[in-house]
């Protein structure tokens, strides 16, 4: 839980350091949560392919550890033990959601979308996976050029986002919503909903959801272009400062983070 507040925050070295462990652990399902974790750090700099690595080994981690569906494990006959009841369930849902999330950041959007069709029909992942899937699959949507079929799920993952109550949910659904909608046609909508998300961001302390907000901003509002894309550069030098090494090289290597601007030299 630290390394996931920290990832928020866009700390990730200091999370990459507290998920080795956990990743390295005995405990296959904690092992899985935390490869996710890092998967999920690893996309939001750009790293898909890095964090399908991550994604599959807690995929492989649940495998063996008895824990996917239509397998009975020694632990689903422990009542509270780690591997059981729906920490499990979450950790399929994270992985699988996580692997579709590295197939549409590679192009294989067929891909995506049997791995979502995977984790919705065989895992009750809980509320978090509500939200991801709604976030992923309004994403193959608007890969695929249809914005106005990304529209629905992106309600429903802001709709499960605010039951949850965790802001930063909030704001990424937002933001995902707002995109939706201003591709399709509602700009007026969509730039309510990326402010939304961007104030949150802000008040919060949430500079990875900063940059993207600017840079969708900076499309919406073309007479503050300028002014976005500064903030833009702002928020992603942060971020970039607080990355691990292997987080800048996958930033500066990936074509969706816009690093051409920064030096990424140590940390500072």
């Amino acid at each position: 839980m630290a390394a996931v507040t920290l990832g928020g925050q866009g700390r990730y070295a200091a999370a990459a350091g507290l998920l080795g462990p956990v990743i390295n652990g005995i405990d296959p399902v904690l092992a899985a949560l935390g490869a996710a974790t890092l998967a999920a750090h690893r996309r939001q700099l750009g790293g898909h392919a890095a964090a399908r690595v991550l994604d599959g080994f807690g995929l492989r981690r649940l495998a063996e550890g008895g824990v996917l569906p239509g397998q009975r494990s020694p632990r689903d006959r422990e009542p509270g033990s780690a591997g059981a009841g729906e920490d499990a369930g979450a950790a399929r849902s994270d992985v699988l959601l996580g692997l579709a999330a590295d197939a549409l950041g590679g192009g294989r959007l067929d891909e995506a979308r049997r791995l979502i069709g995977i984790e919705s029909a065989s895992v009750d992942g809980g509320w978090r996976a509500e939200v991801k899937r709604g976030w992923v699959t309004a994403e193959v949507a608007l890969a695929a050029a249809d914005p106005v079929a990304a529209v629905p799920p992106a309600r429903v993952a802001e709709a499960a986002s605010v039951r949850s109550g965790s802001v930063r949910l909030v704001a990424k659904s937002r933001l995902v919503l707002g995109v939706a909608l201003a591709a399709s046609g509602d700009r007026a909508g969509g730039l309510d909903m990326v402010l939304a998300s961007r104030a949150d961001a802000v008040t919060h302390g949430l500079v990875p959801l900063r940059w993207p907000c600017a840079l969708v901003l900076a499309d919406l509002e073309p007479e503050r272009a300028d002014e976005h894309r500064r903030a833009a550069a702002v928020a992603l030098d942060c971020v970039l400062r607080h990355a691990d090494p292997v987080g800048r090289a996958l930033a500066r290597a990936s074509p969706w983070v816009p690093t051409s601007a920064f030096g990424l030299g140590p940390n500072r």
